[in-house]
């Protein structure tokens, strides 16, 4: 690939994690590259309100990129960063959640760099973490659990990761994102450890206005999903820290009743 250097700029790649959904999530580091970006290339799970934040002579490219609706594919994408770059300086690649979980934020910058350009990343609040923190679901919790998984659904080749089997047999919280078109798979994984009544939360569009929450169990969570019109995207979480989104509902419901008595 060659392309023409309009401009004198560095030809450079900033990789930045939009977080969540929630604008406020945003880092600080973050909001700084969106200022300092010649073009930003943004993804369509990214907040757009967080373009209020990019430099007003930037130039903004959606590339959208979700579940069957590619506007760009990744070879395209990749290509455009590197021609843009050239032409224009500095691109910020603005992706949903942080760009390294899930994100192919590390085959960008790969790919950017084999071109000559300066690369940097701008990690984000991962939603593995942040949507079920904000329905009050830890991911650990001293005598709940010491650990978690966090796994895709899908894989490269559109099946089902093996990594869920294993880590169905574990005590750990189990956090699944991409996986709602293989729901019915991942229960019967876990319905065959034995844990049909193990806790499961179901959170669609999480730290947003439109945000949808689906509580049941391995055995009940498809109706719940059915019941509530639960779609992607969405992280699904398994385990027992489930349970404490009803227990500090219960606590805060009891101290309120103590003190319209008192």
């Amino acid at each position: 690939m060659k392309t023409e250097i309009k401009n004198h700029a560095q030809p450079k790649l900033t990789v930045v994690g939009a977080g969540p959904g929630d604008p406020d999530l945003i880092t600080l580091k973050a909001v700084k590259a969106l200022k300092s970006a010649d073009v930003v290339l943004y993804d369509a799970l990214v907040n757009e309100e967080l373009l209020d934040y990019v430099n007003p002579n930037a130039e903004l490219v959606f590339v959208g990129k979700r579940r069957g609706c590619y506007k760009y594919q990744q070879e395209q994408i990749n290509d455009l960063i590197v021609s843009r770059a050239k032409s224009d300086g500095h691109v910020v690649r603005l992706k949903g959640g942080d760009p390294f979980i899930f994100g192919r934020g590390a085959e960008e910058m790969e790919y950017a760099a084999s071109f000559g350009l300066e690369t940097a990343v701008v990690p984000g609040i991962s939603s593995s973490l942040a949507v079920p923190a904000y329905q009050n679901i830890p991911l650990t919790k001293r005598g709940s659990t010491e650990s978690f998984w966090v796994i895709t659904g899908t894989t490269k080749q559109h099946k089902l990761s093996e990594d869920i089997a294993l880590a169905a047999k574990s005590n750990a919280t189990v956090v699944i994102l991409m996986g709602m078109a293989k729901l019915p798979e991942i229960v019967k994984l876990f319905q065959a450890e034995g844990k049909n009544k193990l806790p499961v939360a179901i959170i669609q569009d999480g730290t947003t206005v439109r945000e949808k929450v689906g509580i049941g169990t391995v055995d009940s969570i498809e109706q719940v999903v059915y019941e509530n019109e639960l779609s992607n995207p969405a992280i699904i979480v398994f385990g027992e820290v489930v349970s404490h989104r009803a227990q500090l509902a219960k606590v805060k419901s009891d101290v309120i009743a103590k003190e319209l008595v008192s």
